[in-house]
């Protein structure tokens, strides 16, 4: 039976894979995060859970002895004052905790746009992650280049709520892949079972197709029944405002703005579709089945 450690496992993707791996039951599973109270439910289906922070390289260590594989993601710090820094510290504590403990199976969160390592803006940091775990000697590394996530899409209910908009600080006719991230998780969840990689490798999940914001934004309004709901690209520094004013660093919500800003210069336009990077997952299927029911949850 393999030992799998899971970190960031109450994430997007992370509580997924966990879900998955628990579900098919043939693996011993690990899951850490710093709030293990949303880790009850995994306890119950069988795995041990782990209080810990990436920043505590003892524990990573403790997780990873006598593991198989693991999953690694690059965790967002909202109040880092310099992120790029931190993104470094947290590279340098899972590089430790590799070497230490042994283990020689890890599957690495990585992004679309992350073969760059300038003008990608928090993307820069885990293109770094990349080459920094590269460099491991005698540990198989695969890095999941995810393409933008759906789900994001979940976190401007609120302004579709509010203002009857959708919004972001990206241009609106700029088509990128876009994908589910309960078809990261199944692919994560295979790689960390299978253990079907060797070497360093990258794995990119690009969903079906790629789709702009504002086509993205016409499935949604189709499916709440405001078909007339407008896409509507918000100015930087108003963006920037509200994030500060939700108490982020500076440098946090710039790195953040940066990435949103570069699309339109293809960063997430790098791989090559193909069948092994195209995922099922439609955005009608996602938006019908995952984003209209949590609209509508305590809808008046």
């Amino acid at each position: 039976m393999k030992k799998i450690v899971i970190l960031g496992a109450t994430g997007t993707v992370g509580s997924k894979i966990a879900d998955i791996l628990l579900k098919e039951g043939k693996s011993q599973i690990k899951v850490m995060a710093r709030n293990t109270d949303k880790l009850k439910e995994f306890e119950k289906m069988g795995a041990e859970v782990i209080t810990g922070d990436v920043n505590d390289v003892n524990i990573l260590i403790d997780a990873f002895k006598n593991a198989d594989s693991a999953f690694l993601i690059l965790p967002d710090n909202v109040k880092a004052e310099n992120t790029r820094e931190y993104q470094r510290q947290v590279t340098g504590n899972y590089i430790k905790a590799i070497q230490k403990s042994g283990i020689k199976h890890i599957v690495n969160m990585s992004s679309l746009g992350s073969h760059m390592h300038e003008g990608n803006g928090i993307m820069a940091g885990t293109g770094e992650q990349e080459v920094r775990l590269n460099q491991l000697k005698d540990v198989n590394v695969l890095h999941l280049r995810s393409a933008y996530f759906m789900d994001n899409f979940l976190r401007t209910i609120a302004l579709v709520k509010s203002k009857g908009i959708n919004g972001t600080a990206a241009v609106g006719d700029h088509a990128i892949p876009m994908v589910a991230t309960q078809d990261v998780a199944k692919i994560a969840a295979a790689h960390l079972a299978n253990l079907d990689f060797k070497g360093k490798s990258v794995h990119a999940v690009m969903g079906p197709k790629d789709y702009t914001y504002r086509e993205f934004t016409t499935i949604i309004g189709n499916a709440i029944g405001k078909p007339d709901l407008p896409y509507v690209q918000i100015p930087v520094e108003q963006a920037k405002q509200v994030f500060l004013g939700n108490g982020f660093s500076e440098d946090f919500v710039d790195n953040l703005l940066d990435m949103a800003v570069a699309i339109k210069d293809g960063i997430f336009n790098y791989q090559k579709r193909d069948n092994s990077t195209t995922t099922a997952t439609t955005a009608e299927e996602f938006v019908n089945n995952t984003y209209v029911p949590i609209y509508n949850h305590n809808q008046k």
